[in-house]
């Protein structure tokens, strides 16, 4: 059987979509905690196996595969089980297109490592930090919010799981963890709660994890 570690932080919304792609696809994996706020992604030893210092990092088998995008379409490609990109190239792309923009322009902007630098260097608050994060995730959610008018069905294309769900669903929980009214994106919100119901979705919840603080936990 193969053996797979999987690097990660529970709030780190790219080790929630990389734990809902190993559920979806019925793997079992080790789960090592690497908390963010304790500095531990900098630490010599894990630096060794992700230099960039970032979560989540995926050992299969002895090989390390930093990076969520590429850890999702590696499990993609060697795990064909519940497939979560379709046969059509078009769909394909249009699927990666979602990706993209949810974790090359969406993602960063309530990354830890930005919010710090805000804070050590131009003095935000939560509140301004919170200004700034809605200020560019609502720019996101209406793009995609468009897009999927055209693909939707129970999840972001059709009625089948893909990638785009694993990517849009953690992005929901970070914008309403910054209080981002999630309201103004029906279509979204609708996908959202289909998801919600769905096992892979439910296990994989940054307050349903081994790290998660007790005050933050919620019921399995």
């Amino acid at each position: 059987m193969s053996s797979l570690v999987l690097y990660n932080y529970f709030r780190s919304s790219t080790s929630y979509r990389t734990r809902i792609a190993l559920h979806h696809k019925g793997l079992p994996f080790e789960y090592k905690a690497v908390s963010l706020l304790k500095g531990e992604q900098h630490s010599a030893e894990y630096r060794k196996l992700n230099p960039a210092g970032g979560v989540p990092t995926l050992v299969h088998d002895g090989k390390v595969i930093p990076d969520s995008y590429a850890i999702i379409e590696y499990l993609e490609e060697v795990f064909p089980q519940n497939p979560l990109l379709p046969k059509d190239p078009f769909t394909r792309a249009r699927v990666r297109e979602v990706c993209q923009i949810i974790t090359a322009f969406m993602h960063p902007m309530g990354n830890l490592k930005l919010q710090q630098y805000l804070e050590a260097k131009a003095g935000y608050q939560q509140p301004q930090k919170e200004e700034w994060v809605q200020h560019w995730t609502m720019q996101g959610l209406t793009s995609l919010e468009i897009i999927l008018k055209d693909f939707a069905g129970k999840y972001c294309f059709g009625d089948q799981v893909t990638m785009a769900d694993l990517f849009l669903i953690p992005q929901i929980v970070t914008c309403q963890r910054f209080h981002v009214d999630t309201s103004k994106y029906p279509l979204l919100m609708k996908i959202f709660d289909n998801c919600q119901k769905l096992q892979a979705f439910h296990k994989a919840h940054p307050f349903r994890q081994s790290d998660t603080p007790p005050d933050m936990r919620i019921a399995d």
